[in-house]
């Protein structure tokens, strides 16, 4: 077996990472993380049931007006949070 040159700790797990395509789901959770970030304390505290699956937010609202309001600035907060992470790896948010 042929050394190589030695990698770095955060070298090793950066390829296993990209190979296992763990990077996008760790991506789509940062994402979700900082959904408090980009709407702000006043309308995190008004949403429950935050998950993310395959690129897509889904998140509960009781209140119809505030669904209303987000839904009208939803490619905004998909541009934010995409942003903040890096990569385009949230396409599309669901309110419920």
């Amino acid at each position: 077996m042929k050394r190589t040159e030695a990698k770095s700790i955060a070298e090793i797990i950066g390829d296993f990472m990209q190979q296992e395509d763990i990077e996008a789901t760790m991506l789509e959770h940062k994402a979700l993380h900082l959904w408090q970030e980009v709407v702000g304390p006043g309308v995190n505290r008004m949403t429950s049931e935050r998950y993310v699956e395959n690129g897509v937010i889904t998140v509960k609202i009781d209140s119809a007006a505030l669904r209303n309001d987000l839904m009208l600035s939803r490619s905004s907060i998909i541009a934010q949070l995409n942003k903040l992470v890096g990569k385009d790896v949230i396409r599309e948010i669901v309110f419920r």
